[in-house]
């Protein structure tokens, strides 16, 4: 019987692809915003942070762990209501919202950073994305993302493996599309489009790609938690690296 493929859900019968990049994501986006904030020195003590396509709320735990008042805003009702049930578990005062990122309805100027996971290789509509980031953002705040480039080998992976293979499937259908899927020069561009200067691009990727597919085909069988994904799958970032799949980066509000 092959799994159910199903994004947002908590049932532990079902295969949530987005929670899985999600938690084996996690480190490298942490490394990366660490290295970032020491960067451009910024401390999260008193300083307000938003989270686009955060979903459940790993990320914007983790940010309110690091000190920063945080708005996380996801277009997917049910993962703002599991992000919110975990932030209260948690003892974490977060404030989750359902919206999408083109329209976030969030104050104009209000934060310090802002960190677009899971957004950019998924929306049509990138400059009205960014737009709005722009907009959130404080004259000299910081934007960091994390998203897919556009390659062969990103297509093999994401269109492929990820979507379209039935023995490695862990998203539904048209979830991506090689249009929604941006080379870095092509994202450098459009954030400068909106007053976003990028400052930085880092590759990151599995240590050993063979233990990405054993950790997919796992969870699939049921064999492990999306808890054990990560040290299995162990993603790290290579700052020299030429991204073929997926890529870190940071800009500033002009």
């Amino acid at each position: 019987m092959r799994p159910q493929i199903e994004l947002d859900s908590p049932r532990p019968d079902t295969i949530d692809g987005r929670h899985i990049r999600a938690v084996a994501f996690r480190r490298a986006r942490l490394e990366y915003l660490g290295r970032t904030l020491t960067s451009v020195g910024l401390s999260p003590a008193g300083r307000r942070a938003l989270v686009v396509g955060g979903g459940r709320g790993p990320l914007a735990g983790d940010l309110a762990r690091l000190g920063f008042d945080v708005v996380a805003v996801d277009p997917s009702e049910r993962a703002t209501a599991t992000a919110t049930e975990t932030a209260a578990r948690e003892g974490l005062a977060i404030d989750h919202r359902t919206a999408p990122a083109e329209r976030p309805e969030v104050p104009a100027a209000a934060f310090d950073l802002a960190y677009y996971a899971d957004t950019f290789e998924i929306t049509d509509d990138l400059d009205g994305v960014l737009e709005q980031a722009g907009r959130a953002l404080k004259p000299g705040g910081v934007l960091v993302y994390d998203t897919v480039n556009r390659t062969p080998v990103s297509r093999l992976v994401y269109l492929g493996a990820f979507q379209g293979f039935p023995g490695t499937r862990i998203m539904p259908p048209g979830r991506y599309a090689a249009s929604r899927l941006r080379r870095p020069d092509e994202l450098v561009e459009a954030l400068r489009r909106h007053g976003l200067r990028n400052e930085d691009i880092c590759d990151f990727k599995p240590r050993n790609p063979a233990n990405l597919l054993k950790a997919v085909l796992a969870r699939r069988r049921g064999a492990i938690t999306d808890e054990q994904i990560p040290p299995i799958v162990d993603f790290v970032r290579v700052p020299d690296g030429s991204p073929l799949v997926t890529y870190l980066g940071y800009a500033r509000k002009v």
